[in-house]
């Protein structure tokens, strides 16, 4: 098959199930809190058009202009990052500091960024393809990590940080830093995230909730996201309860649209409705993966390194909400991609995608 029809028949249908689990997870919470069932599927549907309008605009942009204007992007989402810590521009939300009010909607300037880190670490690893295992050209992106993290962290997020962090290793690997300077960087990021949750009493307080979820002690606290999800789990079986009928999305399990979507998913439609939308993805990284490989035969390196970014931010977010969702790791708010509500997500994973498509036309011409 194709990589054209791979990327094509998985986005499809990822963006296909996500619109029908954001209405079936969100309608009663939407009604609780509007007086309309359809408030929350009424806004994912307008980020669906807008981020297809994206996609196009993408699509007829050649790929080579983000290559001279890399900078510009990352400026610009920087930009965002620091006017969040400004009175009256940055929103505060259940304690975090992440979001910008235009109006109609929120931004998320830690979404926006994932889009312009991706497209600057391939623009950089391309200028310096030829001493990117320097310590002189390594210490460059790893700065730019350090201002990035702190920024996020001090919302705080520890999600979005870890995400970024890994995206960073992940395509400076790729472009060839030695295993050491990884090794490295590997370990200086995990012994900041390890202190992270130590010495901040609630995440530290998620962890131990999340060795036991069911523990009397919190099980009504910090375990309850978690507890409720593997419930939510556990009780869709093989074949799921059937779409709409969730008994945990009734304000049993918070943040049933966004956080924890694959739990609901897995209650309503089973583990083999869980099964067939992690194969969609497998199929999206596949097209993904492959378009990056023609373009590492056809020698553009910028080209390969943006699509293997791509991968990695899809893949690693779809992974911490899998492993969030059953239990594999501490609880810690992430969408997963394509499926979740939130429409700053929505938009970037669009626009990248657009941007794989330029790039997979380009490679057919060339």
């Amino acid at each position: 098959m194709k990589a054209d029809n791979i990327l094509i028949i998985s986005f499809i249908s990822l963006l296909t199930i996500g619109l029908i689990m954001v209405a079936s997870s969100s309608i009663y919470i939407a009604e609780n809190l509007t007086g309309d069932p359809f408030f929350f599927v009424s806004k994912h549907m307008l980020f669906l058009g807008i981020g297809i309008i994206c996609l196009l605009i993408f699509l007829y942009i050649p790929s080579d202009f983000f290559l001279r204007t890399d900078w510009l992007f990352l400026l610009l989402s920087l930009t965002l990052l620091i006017a969040l810590f400004i009175p009256n521009i940055g929103t505060e939300v259940n304690g975090s500091l992440r979001w910008i009010d235009i109006g109609f909607t929120n931004i998320q300037p830690s979404e926006v960024i994932k889009f312009s880190i991706i497209l600057y670490i391939a623009g950089y690893c391309y200028r310096r393809n030829h001493e990117i295992s320097t310590l002189r050209s390594f210490m460059k992106p790893l700065a730019l990590l350090t201002v990035i993290s702190l920024l996020i962290m001090s919302q705080p997020d520890l999600g979005t940080s870890a995400i970024i962090a890994a995206l960073v290793m992940g395509m400076l690997f790729y472009a060839g830093i030695s295993f050491f300077q990884f090794i490295l960087l590997l370990i200086v990021v995990i012994s900041l995230g390890v202190i992270a949750v130590v010495y901040t009493p609630y995440r530290f307080a998620r962890y131990l909730a999340y060795l036991d979820p069911f523990h009397p002690d919190v099980v009504l606290g910090s375990g309850y996201q978690l507890s409720n999800s593997l419930i939510s789990i556990g009780q869709g079986g093989w074949l799921g309860v059937g779409l709409g009928n969730s008994a945990q999305k009734n304000f049993f399990l918070p943040e049933s649209y966004t956080d924890f979507i694959f739990a609901v998913t897995v209650e309503e439609l089973g583990v083999i409705g869980g099964i067939f939308l992690i194969c969609m993805f497998l199929m999206l990284f596949y097209g993904i993966l492959r378009v990056g490989w023609f373009s590492m035969k056809k020698e553009r390196l910028f080209q390969s390194y943006i699509c293997f970014g791509v991968f990695l931010l899809i893949s690693i977010q779809v992974l911490f909400h899998i492993s969030v969702n059953i239990g594999l790791i501490p609880t810690k708010g992430l969408t997963l991609p394509f499926i979740s509500y939130g429409g700053t997500s929505l938009l970037v994973l669009m626009s990248l995608l657009g941007i794989v498509f330029r790039i997979n036309n380009e490679n057919k011409l060339i």
